[in-house]
C-alpha cells in the first residue's frame, strides 16, 4: 500500500508584486461617495485604520481628486495651467490609466516609484512656474479632503478580493483585520 504524506505549506507575508491591472483601478465614484459608508470612527485607532485601507482601496480616485484640486488652484495662472496639463498628460499615460507596468533600461518600475516620481515633478514643475504657494495651497487642501474623507468613510464595503488579495494588495493596508471587533462579518 502507497505511503500517502500530507505536507502543509507556510504562509508567509512577503506580498508579491501588484498586477498593474490591481493597482490602477479606479474604483466607481458612486463607490466612493455613498451617503450611507460615512460614520464617525470609534477613536483615532479606527480612524488611522479606516485612513490605511480606504487609500489603499481608492488609491486612483484619490489622485485624480487631488491633482483637480492642484488644478482649481491655478485657475489664474495660465502658464502654469500648460505645464500642468502637460504633467497631466504624463500621469495619464504612465499612471491613470496604465494597463501595462512602467518599465525602464528593461527593469519593471514599482506603483509607488511611479507616482512619487509623477508627484515630485510635478511640484517641481509647478513651483518652477512661480506659483509655489499655490501649489502647497493646493495640497494642503488636497491632503485634508482626502483625509477627512477617508477616517469617516467606513469601510465595511471595502474588501479585498481575488487579485488584489493574491498579489498582495493588503500588504499596503498593514495589519488591520478586515473584520470588525464586534464579532460580525461585514464583507
Amino acid at each position: 500500500m502507497p505511503s500517502t504524506t500530507t505536507t502543509y505549506g507556510t504562509i508567509t507575508s512577503a506580498p508579491t508584486p501588484i498586477s498593474s491591472h490591481a493597482k490602477h483601478t479606479r474604483r466607481p465614484w458612486s463607490e466612493l461617495f455613498s451617503l450611507s459608508t460615512f460614520s464617525l470612527p470609534i477613536s483615532a485607532g479606527d480612524a488611522k485604520a479606516r485612513i490605511k485601507l480606504n487609500v489603499s482601496y481608492f488609491r486612483v480616485n484619490y489622485v485624480i481628486i487631488a491633482l483637480t484640486i492642484l488644478f482649481l488652484t491655478l485657475l489664474w495662472h495660465p502658464t502654469s495651467m500648460i505645464v500642468f496639463l502637460i504633467t497631466f498628460i504624463f500621469w495619464w499615460f504612465l499612471y491613470l490609466f496604465n494597463d501595462n507596468p512602467v518599465v525602464i533600461f528593461n527593469k519593471q518600475v514599482g506603483d509607488t516609484v511611479v507616482l512619487g516620481a509623477l508627484s515630485f515633478a510635478t511640484v517641481l514643475l509647478l513651483v518652477l512656474t512661480h506659483v509655489g504657494v499655490n501649489v502647497l495651497v493646493g495640497l494642503i487642501i488636497a491632503v485634508a479632503v482626502i483625509g477627512v474623507h477617508a477616517a469617516f468613510r467606513g469601510t465595511e464595503d471595502v474588501g479585498f478580493h481575488g487579485e488584489e488579495e493574491e498579489n498582495g494588495l493588503l500588504s499596503v493596508v498593514g495589519s488591520q483585520p478586515l473584520k470588525p471587533a464586534s464579532g460580525y462579518n461585514r464583507i
